[in-house]
C-alpha cells in the first residue's frame, strides 16, 4: 500500500492539462518555491520540467499555462523561441541547441497529478504512465 499523498504535493488535475495541454505550478513558499509544469504526451504519459530556459534563465511561460507551441508538438521558450521535445527536455532549435530542460519526477494517483516521493531524484524521473480514469 502506498502513502497517502499530501496535499502540498499535488500538482494539478489530469484534467487541467486539457485546454492547453499543460500547466504551470508551484510548490513550496518563501524565496525558492519549485516552479515548474506538467504536460501529457500523445502516449498518454505525464513528463514535468523545471520551469526555466537553460539559454536565459528565466521562466519558459509569458502566458500562464502556456507551455507549448501551438500544434502541441514542442515546449517553446516564449522569451527567444527555442523549442524542446516534450518527451525528453532536449532543446531541438534555437540558442540552446543540445542543451535540456530539467525533468520533475510525477506520478498520478487517481485524478490528482502529484510530486514522486523523491522528486530530486534524477535517476527516477521517468515519470508514470497515465492509468485512464474509470469515469
Amino acid at each position: 500500500m502506498s502513502a497517502p499523498i499530501s496535499t502540498d504535493s499535488i500538482l494539478c488535475k489530469l484534467a487541467d492539462l486539457a485546454e492547453t495541454g499543460s500547466r504551470g505550478f508551484r510548490v513550496g513558499d518563501g524565496d525558492w518555491p519549485l516552479k515548474g509544469f506538467v504536460l501529457r504526451l500523445d502516449d498518454g504519459s505525464l513528463r514535468a520540467w523545471i520551469n526555466f530556459c537553460p539559454h536565459a534563465g528565466h521562466p519558459l511561460d509569458l502566458l500562464p499555462h502556456r507551455f507549448l507551441t501551438a500544434d502541441r508538438q514542442f515546449i517553446q521558450c516564449s522569451s527567444h523561441g527555442a523549442l524542446f521535445d516534450p518527451a525528453s527536455g532536449s532543446c531541438v532549435a534555437g540558442p540552446c541547441l543540445g542543451r535540456k530542460l530539467r525533468p520533475v519526477a510525477v506520478v498520478l494517483q487517481g485524478d490528482d497529478i502529484v510530486l514522486a516521493s523523491n522528486p530530486a531524484d534524477v535517476d527516477n524521473a521517468r515519470p508514470q504512465r497515465v492509468a485512464e480514469s474509470p469515469h
